[in-house]
């Protein structure tokens, strides 16, 4: 039976050793990006490698082994840690990336709450003024003088010319004063059409 010495029991740990890191370093890379994964599980093969020495070899050169094995472990815990380093980032960036989206979501929808509070403003005001255009005090009203009298040169123009040139709330009012009903939602056409038939 062949004696065991203290190198050759160190070399023996060190083997166990770099097999156990091997083996933990396949795990992790299952749960990396591929291209972190690729290069953590290549140096696991080698740690792994390195792990399968023979028992001729232990007992022949027992510090050679143990300090090839160690290196494997080196290498392995260095790929590790740059292996997490990078996956930590890479969360990090993911958690900055979904901050910045919803920050500029928050950013859009106030935005639109802006334009819309800005846009029902716009409209509330033009209602406004043009309820006040509608709306003529009973004692200020003015009675247009006869087109024929303010330009006697010019003959009268045709009624459908007249119309024409008057705005939708003109030919609104003018629907008013001749006792029409039902015209609030007609377009000026259809205005003009209602008042010269």
């Amino acid at each position: 039976m062949a004696k065991t010495t203290k190198t050759t029991k160190a070399a023996g740990a060190a083997l166990d050793a770099a097999a156990a890191a091997a083996k933990d370093a396949k795990r992790l890379s299952k749960t990396l990006p591929k291209q972190h994964a690729k290069k953590l599980r290549s140096v696991a093969d080698e740690a792994r490698d390195a792990a399968q020495a023979s028992k001729k070899t232990v007992a022949r050169q027992p510090r050679k082994v143990e300090k090839e094995a160690l290196a494997a472990i080196a290498r392995l815990d260095k790929a590790v840690d740059k292996a997490e380093a990078k996956l930590a980032a890479a969360r990090k960036s993911a958690a900055k990336k979904r901050a910045s989206d919803a920050k500029k979501v928050a950013k859009k929808e106030k935005d639109d709450a802006k334009k819309a509070k800005a846009s029902a403003a716009k409209q509330a005001k033009s209602a406004t003024v043009a309820g006040a255009d509608e709306a003529v005090e009973p004692g200020l009203e003015k009675t247009p003088a006869p087109e024929s009298a303010a330009n006697p040169a010019q003959p009268a123009p045709a009624e459908s010319e007249d119309l024409s040139t008057l705005t939708v709330l003109q030919l609104r009012a003018r629907a008013r004063d001749a006792g029409r009903a039902g015209f609030s939602r007609y377009t000026k056409a259809q205005l003009i059409a209602l008042l010269s038939s």
